[in-house]
């Protein structure tokens, strides 16, 4: 089996060894760390009717349930609830600093062991196997943990025999790439900006980004032709399916979108219909009667964007120039600032600006970042542009997480040519030029998009690359 390049794995490694990616030796900006004062998220998107306000809240305590076997928690599962993978700054956002899984593991008498790319402090992770024994691709989830041994289990539950897989083993040999969770804030903006809007906006600039080496494509669903958007590959394209997978492949729920089991061992089938449906409770309430995969769609639909600030971490003045510089070279061609929603029967969310900072299109982000998985139209090195609202924030960056500092994360875009994004490390990881020849052997990546961008931020005078990370730690 010829599993190629692994950069995820190689630098989740080389991460947890301490490894450090250099800056310009003459550059003296740094990250400025997650800013201070509230949130600015986590609330109801403006303008919501009474109804819709009672079915975001109770969406949100939906959200929040810690899931328990006689729910259909498992057989194999990567945590127990949503908000547990996304609870950063608030309820609603992205991996904490302290990893609930590092616990989960062996809750109530569990027998699981931590794969090595799964730590305390370090961010909630999903794991993904390139291919399969026989050499064909993969690329799906592989749950983290069993059910089996916990003493919570009753009944069929408690026969269950379902046994770990050997991570240990698959990311030794480099066959595992890693994702961590997206923030959920503002999704309802984000479901709601009409597919033409995200075409013309692809178009539009078309000589800079060439000049820049800036192409990319939407990906789209292969049914319609509707532009999917959520997920780091933008591989869904509603929150309902993006809810309901999320509820079956990490806490092995099954539900009306996805009835199967993540386990067919016979003894662990504790219920021969969908764990989550609709119209369970029996009750005229309609808040009741929905099932949990349609409250957490809600929730997401009706979650407010996250305010930035004015005034951390540089001043206003500062994070202005930032804002200017970011434009200048080249980022928000990329990062568009906002787009506009679409007429909808939901006032909240007709007709509003969304400054998500992001075209929702997948890039090719070179060999570094690749991950060597497919999901519909995205390829082995492409992912969607991450919105960077609520970035001043964030802890972990990039979609596996191998770093928490914001200027890593920006060199890190580049890579293949140009730029300074390639990486040399004492453990023997590959250069540049070798990942691009092996990933293309295999129908593989192409240089970074974000190339020349990234030289164009090394090329900034140290002030002006603080004021522009100021800025981004402003959002």
């Amino acid at each position: 089996m010829k599993l190629g390049f692994t950069t995820a794995s190689r630098a989740v490694l080389l991460t947890m060894a301490g490894w450090a990616l250099s800056v310009s030796a003459a550059s003296a900006a740094a990250d400025p760390g997650l800013r201070g004062g509230a949130p600015g998220a986590g609330d109801p998107v403006p303008g919501l009717t009474a109804d819709q306000s009672t079915l975001f809240f109770d969406g949100q305590a939906t959200f929040a349930e810690k899931e328990a076997l006689e729910d259909g928690l498992g057989p194999r599962f990567n945590l127990d609830s949503c908000l547990g993978c996304h609870s950063f700054p608030v309820h609603g956002g992205s991996s904490p600093p302290v990893n609930p899984q590092a616990t989960v593991a062996t809750d109530l008498g569990a027998k699981n062991v931590l794969p090595p790319f799964i730590t305390a402090n370090g961010p909630i992770r999903e794991a993904r196997f390139q291919f399969l024994p026989n050499g064909q691709r993969d690329g799906g989830v592989h749950s983290l943990f069993v059910i089996s041994g916990r003493v919570d289990a009753t009944g069929t539950a408690a026969k269950c025999t379902a046994v770990q897989e050997d991570f240990a083993g698959q990311f030794r040999r480099g066959n595992v790439s890693l994702r961590i969770p997206t923030p959920t804030y503002g999704l309802g903006l984000v479901e709601n900006i009409p597919d033409t809007t995200l075409t013309a906006n692809l178009a539009a600039n078309a000589q800079q980004k060439a000049q820049l080496g800036i192409s990319g494509h939407l990906n789209t669903n292969g049914n319609d032709g509707r532009v999917a958007r959520f997920g780091w590959k933008a591989q869904n394209v509603s929150l309902l399916l993006f809810s309901g997978e999320a509820y079956n492949v990490e806490m092995g729920i099954t539900n009306e979108l996805f009835q199967t089991e993540r386990d067919l061992n016979p003894a662990c089938q504790t219920d021969a219909t969908p764990n989550d449906i609709s119209g369970k409770e029996g009750l005229a309430d309609a808040a009741m009667t929905l099932s949990d995969v349609e409250k957490f769609a809600l929730y997401m639909r009706y979650l407010g964007a996250p305010m930035p600030s004015t005034t951390a971490p540089g001043g206003a003045a500062s994070i202005t120039r930032g804002q200017q510089a970011f434009n200048s070279v080249g980022c928000a061609l990329c990062h568009t600032p906002s787009m506009t929603t679409a007429t909808t029967k939901v006032g909240a969310l007709s007709n509003k600006t969304a400054t998500l900072y992001s075209d929702l299109a997948v890039h090719h982000m070179g060999p570094t970042l690749a991950d060597n998985v497919i999901q519909g139209a995205a390829g082995p090195d492409e992912f969607r542009t991450a919105p960077l609202w609520g970035l001043g924030q964030r802890v972990f960056f990039l979609h596996d997480g191998r770093t928490s500092d914001l200027v890593q994360a920006i060199q890190l875009h580049a890579s293949g040519s140009g730029g300074r994004g390639g990486r040399s490390d004492a453990a023997g990881a590959a250069t540049d030029a070798d990942a691009i020849a092996n990933w293309r052997g295999s129908g593989g990546t192409q240089p970074s998009e974000a190339n020349r961008v990234i030289a164009n931020f090394n090329n900034l005078n140290s002030a002006s690359q603080q004021d522009l990370l100021n800025f981004l730690r402003s959002l």
